[in-house]
């Protein structure tokens, strides 16, 4: 081969594989946002991509993160475990929908205290994060543990310091529980806390919390049980004590009416029922209802829809719990109407 040739060759040949990778990077799908759900966001995008090629390139940066990203067009699909009210939707022009149901769990770092040996209640909790109840031995916590040896040792919070959905539900349960934390620093993605420790994330509190001493923090269910960290018991609204794991989680959201919900904005904290957890919570997705992108949006929508049909296992595995069938349908029915292109569904159910 003539030295020309040869050049003429290895240049088709670069050609040829730049427009491979230029395909397969447009055909991964692009989201940001909450970290609740991370976990099992990256076993689906692990099997999702075995099974078709097409890659999930997702951004675990906190909600408020990812509600910034979709609202820029920068990620095809944002992710938030704080439901966007129906007017801000309308307003942004995005169409929401649950895609998981998980817990947020208290988790503790105290010598001798192994998970689930803990009992808290929510009011108690609240007066934890205000600063009011700074010693293990509080008499408070070792009313609702007589049977446990408490130390004598200096209370140290974890909090997430990042706008996210796991601090506006755990901050929206302990308003509901405790009118004086709803008063001093109610219910939002990002609060002032007046005591503890920040971290980013739900890996970030996780970490911080495993490497100080007398700590207590609020992660994911999933991040708890990965780093098997000392979960605490909770008292739910019943009165009844119970363990933070999926038919918990199922129980606090069997009575939630997704029909009658607008812009599927459904809150499940503080949920009534004997063996409901009270701080669980749905994790949602964001999208364009006018897509500029129908082949991206619609790339998007089959992984959900893969996810939806194939995923529990894996979902339940990490004791999230898959979302009800009747919530599917209804759901892929709001992509029908919803997500749209030139005037034309993206979605057709395929």
């Amino acid at each position: 081969m003539n030295i020309k040739k040869f050049v003429a060759t290895i240049s088709l040949a670069m050609i040829g594989f730049a427009a491979t990778s230029q395909a397969v990077i447009a055909a991964d799908i692009s989201g940001a946002g909450a970290t609740f759900p991370y976990p099992v966001y990256a076993k689906w995008a692990e099997a999702y991509k075995q099974k078709t090629n097409v890659g999930l390139n997702y951004q675990s940066i906190g909600s408020g993160g990812g509600i910034k990203q979709i609202k820029a067009a920068t990620v095809t699909f944002g992710a938030s475990d704080k439901p966007l009210e129906p007017k801000e939707l309308n307003d942004a022009g995005l169409v929401q929908f649950p895609m998981i149901i998980g817990g947020v769990v208290p988790v503790v770092n105290i010598t001798g205290i192994k998970p689930g040996d803990l009992v808290l209640d929510g009011p108690t909790l609240a007066s934890i994060y205000m600063g009011e109840i700074s010693k293990w031995n509080d008499a408070r916590v070792k009313a609702l543990n007589p049977k446990l040896s408490l130390p004598d040792q200096a209370i140290a919070p974890v909090y997430r310091s990042d706008g996210s959905g796991t601090n506006f539900l755990f901050t929206y349960y302990l308003s509901d529980v405790s009118p004086t934390f709803k008063g001093k620093i109610g219910a939002n993605s990002s609060v002032e806390w007046p005591t503890g420790i920040g971290a980013k994330g739900n890996e970030g509190v996780a970490s911080m919390a495993t490497q100080t001493a007398g700590a207590i923090g609020y992660v994911e269910y999933a991040y708890a049980k990965q780093n098997k960290m000392a979960y605490v018991r909770m008292k739910n609204k019943d009165g009844k004590v119970v363990a933070p794991e999926a038919p918990a989680f199922q129980a606090a959201a069997s009575n939630a009416d997704w029909a009658k919900s607008e812009g599927y904005y459904l809150i499940l904290t503080n949920q009534p029922g004997a063996k409901s957890w009270p701080i669980t919570g749905a994790s949602f997705i964001l999208m364009y209802k006018q897509t500029k992108n129908a082949a991206d949006a619609l790339e998007a929508l089959k992984f959900f829809d893969w996810a939806y049909k194939s995923g529990g296992e894996m979902a339940a595995a990490l004791d999230y719990v898959p979302l009800p069938e009747n919530v599917i349908k209804l759901v892929e029915k709001t992509w029908v109407t919803s997500v749209m292109s030139g005037g034309k569904p993206v979605w057709n159910g395929k």
